[in-house]
Parts: C-alpha cells; structure tokens; sequence
C-alpha cells in the first residue's frame, strides 16, 4: 500500500510519500518547506502569509515527493490530506490540492484529522501496539489521550488555556530570542541555570490530567518587565528556567495519567510523545524516566517527525485506508476538530478519576 500524503494546516508546505508491505514501514520521500522566515518578522504565524506560501510550494514539494519515491500517481494507493485542525486557508489549498489529485487518477481520498497523524506517528517509526498512552504537545494542543485504535482515542487532560509550544513561543519572545520559541529556548538554555529564576509549575501537585500555561507567560512577562534589560547570563538562566517550569508541568500531568492508564489498561506498554515539543530534549529525557519508573516503554519519533509533516499525513491515510475509511471528494474542512469528537461518560469518568 502506498499513499501520498499533504499537510499544510499551519506553516509547513509538505508532501510525502509512505509505503506499507507488511511487516515493512517506509517513508520513501518526505518534503517540507518551512515558513519560519516568512513569520519571524511577527513574532508568530500570520494565517494570510502561510496560506499564500502554501500555495507557492506546495506542487513543487508534490513533484519532489513523487519523483524521491519514484512512484507515478498511477502506483499510489491513495491520496491523503490534513483537513483539520488548523488554519483555513492553508488547510484549503492542501485538501483542495488533494481532492483535485485524487479526481485525476481515479484514487480514494482521505481526510486525516491532523492531531490523529501526530497520535500515530508512533506506529509508523516503532510499531507500537495500541493502547498506549500520548503526550500530544505543540504550539497549538496540549493533550493526553489513552490511544484504542484507529479513530478511538480517550481525552484524558487537555490544556485549561494555552498549549505548552505557544508558552514557549511566547516566552522567547519576551526574552529576545525570537520565533519559532520552542528550538531558541532549547538551544539557549543549555548553558543556563534552571534554578536561577522562581516560576510557577501551574495544576503541579493537584489531581485531574488538565495542563495550563498562562499563568506561568504572565510570570514571564513580569520577571521581564521588572529586571530587564537582561544581559546574556540572564538570557540563558532565564530560558533554562522556563524549559525547567514548563517540562515540569508537563511531567507531573503525564505522571498522573499513567497511574489511570496503568489501572484501567494493565496490558498497555507504551508511553508516546508527539507534536513539536516532543522533539524537546529535556522532556523526552523526563518522560523516559516516568516511563521507566512505571513499566511502559517510552516511544518518541524522531525529531523532524515530530513538528508537522507529511509522512505523518500519509501514514494516517494509510491506517485508514487499511480499514476502508476514505472520504468523499465534497468532505468539508474543519478548523477545529478533536480527536474526542463525541465524549461518552467514559470520557467524562476518566477525566475526573485522572
């Protein structure tokens, strides 16, 4: 089974092609055309700019995955697309791409829900089995979700208000470092004092799996405000810090949904990150310890697979094509779509148990 996958919900342009032959796994191309550049001037992404680059690159990076994986349209099994979350224009022009694509050469289009792709990246690099446990954590979501199957994921705690790569974005930009927020700080604070600076560890301690970061920006901001200008010690103790206080948060609400995932699913193995902070060193290291210390294995894709791409789109289209679900070419976008899309009192009990 072979498809061809396209993600450009955000500010990545990317096509990729995937191929299954069981029990083989191979990304046979996998194209990205980053934005950061083109966004770097505002602080953050600017919806009209991505869509307009998306629509500069995307048959460029289509052309390139084909001819990487030397595979014409008509030896592809299917065509998949992110239809959502996201932002809509960019989310327009890789569907509509997709649609178009799969019309022309008679092939099944599949709409990938853009958080289910992170959710089963895993599977792709290191086969793991369901159910397991997923720390899905980016710019825009925050989740811990008890991964069933294909298209059965339980929310167990989700973000109260803003997503840990948005506090990192948000945070680099109070210091100087700039955008994407994420890589800067990580790069920064490597030679920082964690310790230097107090900052709050929001819900650390309290029960429940939900996460929150808008108090801990509001901290940063004040520290900014009232010692700054900083020189570049302060710089670095100050993004060591807020590394520190936001993989702190993040573990101690992981740590409290593997203690409900251990109870209520003993024959789960696995612990998985995913999403652009997974690709953080400090917190696959503090997650591999949570795994360890709780029997589960702990599974985290490679880095370049973590931000958003396209082998991610392609190998959602292929577990779905598996199970003959494909979409029709009128299917509409959503901008917001959950993985939980109808919570059942499960979901609820789960949530309150965490």
């Amino acid at each position: 089974m072979i498809v061809l996958g396209i993600e450009t919900s955000c500010d990545e342009t990317a096509a990729a092609v995937v191929a299954e032959i069981p029990p083989s796994r191979r990304i046979r191309s996998n194209e990205v055309y980053g934005q950061a550049v083109l966004h770097a001037p505002f602080g953050g992404v600017v919806p009209e700019i991505s869509a307009r680059a998306h629509l500069d690159h995307l048959d460029t990076a289509i052309t390139r995955a084909l001819v990487q994986a030397e595979v014409t349209l008509a030896q592809i099994d299917g065509v998949a697309a992110a239809a959502g979350p996201g932002l809509i224009g960019g989310l327009i022009v890789g569907a509509m791409t997709a649609k178009g694509i799969a019309w022309a050469a008679n092939k099944p289009f599949i709409a990938v829900n853009h958080l289910e792709a992170h959710a089963l990246t895993a599977r792709l690099t290191h086969n793991v089995a369901f159910p397991y446990l997923l720390l899905l954590v980016s710019g825009g979501h925050c989740q811990l979700l008890s991964c069933m199957g294909v298209g059965s994921y339980v929310c167990l705690g989700t973000t109260l208000d803003d997503a840990a790569g948005e506090a990192f974005d948000k945070a680099a930009k109070l210091i100087g470092l700039g955008y994407p927020g994420g890589p800067a700080i990580e790069r920064t604070a490597r030679v920082g004092d964690p310790h230097r600076f107090a900052l709050p560890r929001p819900l650390k301690g309290r029960q429940g799996c939900d996460f929150s970061f808008s108090g801990l920006k509001t901290a940063v901001r004040l520290l900014t405000c009232e010692r700054g200008p900083f020189d570049a010690r302060d710089v670095a103790d100050l993004a060591a810090s807020v590394e520190c206080a936001i993989c702190d948060a993040l573990a101690d609400r992981t740590a409290n949904a593997i203690a409900w995932f251990r109870h209520h699913h003993p024959n789960g193995q696995s612990l998985v990150a995913s999403g652009g902070v997974a690709a953080n060193g400090q917190l696959r290291h503090r997650l591999a310890a949570l795994a360890a210390n709780s029997g589960l294995r702990f599974v985290a894709p490679p880095p370049e697979l973590c931000t958003d791409n396209a082998a991610m789109i392609a190998w959602a289209g292929i577990e779905r094509l598996r199970l003959g679900l494909t979409d029709g070419l009128d299917s509409a976008l959503r901008p917001r779509w959950p993985l939980d899309v109808t919570p059942q009192p499960s979901w609820v009990a789960a949530r309150r148990a965490c």
